[in-house]
Formats: structure tokens, C-alpha cells, sequence
């Protein structure tokens, strides 16, 4: 049911959200008969991810049929190409948890005008969690208003993230930055869907999330839903203009000064002082592993 208090894209979004949150839902009776693909390794898509998107699309253009559309699954094939309106649609974040029955995905929608995101809806089916968001208008869980967290010290704060997992990631400088923050935060954890990390942030439950390697259907929805509730968003040096660049950091204005600070560095837009810094930290905790003997060389 459309809701009188929100924006009217928003009620579509939500529309398109729920729709895709049943099939997805249906699905995760019975998740051991999902068809899988693999569309490089460690990066699936399943059947459920493309009758998600296709009925959010669906949704979306029979309410707007000349807005452009911007989808992790068929890209932009679908809709308007030259619309000022494109709708960035992630059908379900998460397809790797999704995969194993691990209850932590999402359905994220955001509209961009202009190039800036306007509207967002992330929508978890498991728990039926409905955030939105609307430009200069707040953020909301439900009906519940969302503020960031008010804790100042990274000391107590509670960090998300999310892990390289492609061949060619830079796995050796991603373990240097979490030796760096670590020992630095109350604690880290990896939920795996960038688009519940975000939100996540938005209604305080974490301080903070930084993450590389993303996309810009990943992130969209979220990273309104952070502004809005307070909170900074932007590449690690602390660029708002991230969308596109791989890059994302978060946190309640407080903690993502100091969460910049501490990563700045790592960012491939930093400067080449801080990348000699990096290259030489990773130097060294390379050098400093211990390799394991193999059975081999214990026999021998």
C-alpha cells in the first residue's frame, strides 16, 4: 500500500522493492534448487537475481516509461537511454549469501537525476526492513525516522566491510588496512551486502563501512540513506563525487573523519607519498608471514 508521507517515486521503488522481496522470498524455500551461474569466479548470479530485476524494471517503467534504467544483471538495455531519471537497481546484493542460505541480502533501488541520487529504497525480505530515503526530505526505517550513531570514538565504534574475493584484487595492501584499523575500532564485522552495510550506518547500528571494489548499483541507494541520516559518504581519501570509483567510506560525521585519516592512504586517489607509505607497509607485512611447512618438507 502506497504511503501518503513519502515521495511518489519512492512508493513505486517500494512497489518494486516488495515484488522483487516475494520472489526472492519464494525462492529461499527451497534455495537448493536455485540455478546458479558463475559470471566470473567467485561472482555469481542466480535465476532468482534476474526475475527480481526484471519486475523491478517492469514496475518501475510502467510507472515511469521515459526514465533510463541502470541494472547490475542487464545493464542499461531497458529503458530510456537518454533520460535524466535512471533508476540503479541492485535486484538482490548479496547473492553469495543468498546461495547458502546465509539471511543477510537486500533489494536496492535509487533513482539518480542528474547524475544525483535523488530517491532510495533498500528492502531486506528476511526481516521485512524497509528503508527510504528521499533528498533533503530524511531517511527512515518503516516509519521509524534514522539518525547516525552519536558515538565519537573509533575506539568504541563497531566498523563494516566487505573482502576482496576476485582474482587480481589487492589482497595484500586489504589485509594491511585491516591490521591498520583493527586494534583501532571496538570491532569489525563483514555482513556481505554493501547496501545493508550502508543502511546499517544510516540507522546507527554500525559507525561506520568502507569497502573497495564496488559498483555504483552496490552502493546508490545506501549512500542516500547515509546523507540523509546524518552521515558522510565518500571515496577513502573523503571525495564525495565516489560512485563510480570503486570506492566507498561511511560513518556518522565523527568516525569517518578519523576512518579517512586512517585509510586516506590506501585510496588509488591518494597521493603518491601516502602510496610509497602503503607499498612499503605491504612490503614489509609480506616479508614478515611465516610459510607453513608443507607436509613435504616435514617428511624430508
Amino acid at each position: 500500500m502506497a504511503s501518503p508521507n513519502l515521495h511518489p517515486m519512492i512508493n513505486v521503488a517500494v512497489k518494486a522493492a516488495r515484488a522483487a522481496g516475494s520472489v526472492i522470498n519464494r525462492a529461499a524455500l527451497d534455495v537448493e534448487s536455485v540455478r546458479i551461474s558463475q559470471k566470473q569466479v567467485n561472482d555469481f548470479v542466480t535465476e532468482v537475481d534476474q526475475a527480481a530485476e526484471a519486475i523491478i524494471i517492469e514496475t518501475l517503467l510502467g510507472a515511469y516509461p521515459g526514465h533510463g534504467i541502470w541494472a547490475e544483471e542487464s545493464g542499461r538495455e531497458h529503458g530510456a537511454k537518454d533520460s535524466e531519471f535512471v533508476w540503479i537497481i541492485d535486484p538482490l546484493d548479496g547473492t553469495t549469501n543468498f546461495i547458502h542460505g546465509f539471511p543477510v541480502y537486500c533489494v536496492s533501488i535509487a533513482l539518480s537525476v542528474k547524475g544525483k541520487i535523488e530517491q532510495a529504497v533498500v528492502y531486506d525480505p528476511n526481516r521485512n526492513d524497509l528503508f527510504t530515503a528521499s533528498k533533503g526530505r530524511g531517511a527512515f526505517l518503516n516509519d521509524r525516522r534514522l539518525r547516525v550513531s552519536k558515538r565519537i570514538r573509533l575506539q568504541e565504534s563497531l566498523i563494516s566491510t566487505g573482502f576482496p574475493f576476485r582474482p587480481g584484487d589487492d589482497f595484500p595492501t586489504y589485509l594491511r588496512m585491516m591490521a591498520d584499523i583493527m586494534p583501532k575500532t571496538a570491532g569489525l564485522r563483514r555482513p556481505g551486502s554493501a547496501a545493508l552495510d550502508l543502511a546499517y550506518v544510516a540507522a546507527g547500528l554500525t559507525e561506520g563501512f568502507f569497502e573497495t571494489g564496488l559498483q555504483p548499483w552496490d552502493v546508490a541507494a545506501g549512500s542516500l540513506l547515509v546523507t540523509e541520516a546524518g552521515g558522510l559518504v565518500g571515496n577513502l581519501t573523503g571525495d564525495s563525487d565516489f560512485l563510480e570509483q570503486k570506492e566507498c567510506l561511511a560513518g556518522n560525521p565523527r568516525i569517518y573523519g578519523q576512518l579517512v585519516s586512517i585509510l586516506g592512504k590506501y585510496s588509488k586517489f591518494a597521493g603518491a607519498g601516502d602510496k610509497a607509505a602503503v607499498r612499503q607497509a605491504v612490503a614489509e607485512l609480506h616479508d614478515s608471514q611465516t610459510v607453513l611447512p608443507t607436509d613435504d618438507t616435514q617428511a624430508g
